[in-house]
């Protein structure tokens, strides 16, 4: 019993080390992942190496799935290039077992010392991310210690070394013990380690671990295929597909069990090598032989998970889910996103609003009232609760400054998207009473509100780009237009001293033009926010 306990209690300090070695190194590079993973999606060889090196790197294939999730919802991924990815972490994630099966001793401790330096004693909170990678690597070692020496004692209860003796003369008994396992702690890594901490022990024959390892990469599938439910149509093809490429792998090895373990067996004297360097050669094997099928894999998963667009237009987001949660850098990132999409809308009511008011065209100010209704309002209530729940993620100093300066702008285009609203409201009274505009105030309008939306789109790319340049433009260009605003009422006002302007449409006119200036306020304050930050 004691022993039993103590193997469990390595395995939760294992995985906790895990954790705490993948938060270190999310908040280290994970703000980078995004952006490699972007300027590797063109060839599905350098996709397959980044997915390799980047799951090795950060110790978490998860953030690197989330990260292609976001990419594939905005378009700027497709399913065959994550399959590369996919095939690339296949290989990355071997890494955890050659760590593992290393013996380090003592060494353990002095990682966990270093980590508790740095996260206790160094005040600035981005230190504390090295302190999380060292404190996870002892961790790892220290687990690994427990679960090596509870199997020892373990390996002399009868029952125990019967069963050990089992695995290791029937493989479908280890495959399945490998999916039963996985399934339980939800991870294949700890399952992995588990294994190899068994051949630090002797406890289990070399074909026995291969049997585990195998039902392990299955257990995930089960795992993943749950999750995959809840996911919207294009990132349930892409979880679908990390499937398919673990059965398939599976099924590729499983009739040469025999011959494989005496492979493996030249590579290494020691059995935890041995294990360890099967899972490797497992896996690269798996990803070199399926690596031509990526494009049949993906046609395969999306007969089987085909996308629905209608229903895809029916959700109100397009980047930001909760999922990202997992991942704070990835994120924030969709939510910078998210806010310029609906930028875009705004911009799009912007244009749409003036027309309708200049032409006397009551479809066009319907579409803004319903674009407020349909699109903006219910894109501001998802971001600002998303951002809210964000926030109380444990962030960076850098991740907090800008999820900070997304939920301050989302107020800035969200009022954007209320003035073009009330333009709309107006055109709608000019049309109903016929209320007439002269030559010159049309021509003044029209020149306006160009003025303003070239602004305010010029600041939605500064922060979409984070262009400094366009950005102290769009604050030059706002001090020019508080003049023409100025001079534009002047003229207003004379018109209306010699009678040229009709009462009615004073309101209108005085009040349109007030709108597109706050409007470019807005868009001022976008600029001076980007060149900040």
């Amino acid at each position: 019993m004691v022993g039993l306990i103590q193997i469990l209690g390595g395995l939760a300090l294992f995985l906790f080390g895990i954790n705490l070695l993948s938060s270190g190194i999310e908040k280290l590079a994970g703000d980078q992942i995004q952006v490699w993973l972007e300027k590797v999606t063109n060839n599905r060889f350098k996709s397959a190496v980044f997915g390799a090196v980047a799951t090795a790197l950060v110790q978490s294939s998860s953030l690197i799935m989330v990260t292609m999730i976001g990419l594939i919802n905005a378009n700027l991924m497709t399913v065959t290039q994550a399959i590369g990815v996919m095939l690339g972490q296949e290989i990355g994630t071997t890494m955890t077992a050659q760590i593992v099966s290393f013996h380090v001793g003592d060494f353990r401790l002095i990682l966990v010392v270093v980590g508790l330096l740095f996260y206790e004693f160094f005040p600035n909170r981005d230190w504390k991310k090295f302190g999380e990678i060292f404190m996870g690597l002892g961790v790892i070692f220290i687990g690994m210690g427990f679960m090596s020496g509870a199997l020892d004692s373990l390996i002399t209860i009868p029952w125990v070394a019967n069963l050990l003796r089992l695995l290791g003369q029937n493989i479908w008994l280890g495959v399945l013990a490998g999916i039963v396992l996985t399934a339980v702690t939800q991870s294949s890594s700890a399952v992995t380690s588990l294994v190899v901490a068994m051949g630090i022990s002797n406890v289990i024959t070399l074909q026995g671990a291969i049997g585990i390892i195998l039902g392990a990469n299955i257990g995930t599938c089960v795992t993943g295929l749950i999750a995959s439910l809840r996911l919207s149509p294009t990132a349930r093809q892409a979880s679908l597909a990390q499937i398919v490429i673990n059965i398939a792998g599976v099924l590729l090895f499983l009739p040469f069990i025999a011959p494989f373990a005496d492979l493996v067996e030249g590579t290494a004297t020691a059995l935890a090598r041995q294990i360890a360097n099967a899972h490797s050669i497992f896996n690269v094997v798996v990803s070199v032989v399926l690596f031509p099928f990526a494009k049949p894999i993906a046609n395969l998963v999306k007969s089987i998970s085909p996308a629905k667009p209608e229903k895809e237009k029916q959700k109100v987001t397009a980047y930001i889910d909760e999922k990202q949660f997992a991942v704070p850098s990835v994120a924030i990132n969709e939510a910078a996103r998210e806010l310029s999409r609906m930028g875009e809308i705004t911009a799009e009511m912007v244009a749409l609003c003036c027309r309708a008011l200049i032409e006397k065209d009551f479809g066009l100010a319907e579409r803004v009232l319903v674009m407020e209704d349909s699109q903006v309002d219910p894109i501001t209530d998802e971001l600002d609760g998303f951002l809210i729940r964000l926030m109380r993620s444990e962030l960076s100093l850098k991740q907090q400054k800008r999820t900070f300066q997304i939920k301050n702008l989302l107020v800035d285009i969200e009022r954007v998207g209320d003035m073009a609203e009330d333009i709309a409201q107006f055109a709608q009274e000019r049309i109903e009473k016929n209320i007439p505009f002269t030559d010159e105030a049309i021509n003044e309008l029209d020149r306006f509100w160009h003025g303003a939306h070239r602004n305010y789109t010029m600041a939605l790319e500064a922060f979409t780009n984070k262009d400094h340049e366009l950005a102290a433009k769009v604050c030059e260009v706002e001090s020019e237009f508080d003049v023409l605003y100025w001079q534009a009422r002047q003229r207003h006002i004379e018109r209306l001293e010699i009678g040229l302007c009709k009462p009615g449409a004073d309101v209108i006119f005085s009040e349109t033009l007030r709108l597109l200036e706050r409007i470019s306020d807005h868009a001022d304050n976008i600029g001076v926010s980007v060149s900040r930050n």
